[in-house]
């Protein structure tokens, strides 16, 4: 995955490529300045998960976490991000690359996931 364009958000050669998951340089930079805005320490993991719904059938759960992973939780680190991911979502996520897209429009975390055969098009849901 590495030199894949995401929304114009590019995964370099220096991002922690892991078979579960990538984030983006812009994706980490965002996700330490939600951090940052929020007082928390820089080793805060982001929950990243699936949840049955959306217009395509599943979608995409990313939040701030402050609990210690659980005991089943996968702990993946990219970019210096810890992410943390259930087992259940986690068979849904393999090789996702995360990234963040700004524009006049919005902005936001996209999710390059290659699992997925559908998607909604505001690309917060997708199907398997």
């Amino acid at each position: 995955m590495t030199g894949a364009d995401v929304m114009s958000d590019t995964v370099t050669d220096d991002a922690a490529v892991d078979d579960q998951l990538v984030v983006t340089e812009k994706a980490a930079k965002e996700f330490r300045q939600i951090l940052s805005q929020k007082d928390l320490p820089e080793d805060t993991a982001m929950r990243l998960s699936v949840k049955g719904g959306g217009c395509s059938g599943f979608e995409y759960g990313l939040e701030v976490d402050e609990d210690p992973a659980a005991e089943d939780d996968l702990v993946v680190e990219s970019q210096g991000v810890r992410m943390l991911m259930d087992p259940f979502s986690a068979q849904y996520l393999a090789g996702i690359v995360i990234g963040y897209h700004s524009s006049f429009k919005g902005s936001g975390f996209t999710f390059e996931n290659p699992n997925a055969t559908g998607s909604c098009g505001c690309g917060t849901s997708f199907s398997v």
